[in-house]
């Protein structure tokens, strides 16, 4: 974890408004309890919308849609506590069965700057779990980003990358 924290902190800033678009992701191997669950799970990657707003999870169903989940229906602590079996082929299955009952509403978290570290840079809040994403910019059109829990020190990397339009 620790490199992949002096590298996200050796990273400019970005404003919240440069962001908005949709965004492919890839997990960053670190240690953290989640690292290749997203991706088992057909984790697409993040959607943000000129009022700075959200969706944190799209999910690919099929191969031409996208669904976003409401991570408020997800039990956090349990998955953080059960994290090997986000990783096997069976909770795969299930969970692409599982999507439709677990879709968002709408956006689900709020786009802002927040500081995290000591520098500024733009952050997305998640509306109802306890979960703050911040970013950094890799380039023009990759981003790196750290997911933090309240009351977890972990931390989970990921990058974005723009999809164009």
């Amino acid at each position: 974890m620790q490199k992949a924290l002096e590298e996200f902190q050796s990273l400019p800033p970005i404003e919240p408004r440069e962001m908005i678009g949709l965004w492919t992701g890839r997990g960053i191997p670190s240690g953290h309890p989640f690292d290749g669950v997203l991706e088992n799970l057909g984790w697409f990657g993040k959607r943000f919308t000129p009022d700075m707003r959200a969706d944190a999870l799209l999910f690919r169903f099929d191969e031409r849609k996208l669904i976003a989940i409401d991570p408020a229906r997800i039990p956090l602590r349990l998955v953080l506590r059960f994290h090997m079996v986000g990783r096997m082929r069976a909770t795969r299955n299930l969970f692409s069965y599982l999507q439709h009952g677990l879709r968002a509403k709408g956006p689900v978290a709020s786009l802002k700057t927040m500081s995290f570290q000591g520098e500024a840079s733009a952050a997305m809040v998640y509306d109802d779990q306890p979960i703050v994403d911040h970013f950094r910019r890799i380039d023009e059109r990759r981003i790196m980003g750290a997911m933090t829990i309240n009351a977890d020190d972990r931390i989970y990397f990921f990058e974005l990358a723009r999809v164009p339009f």
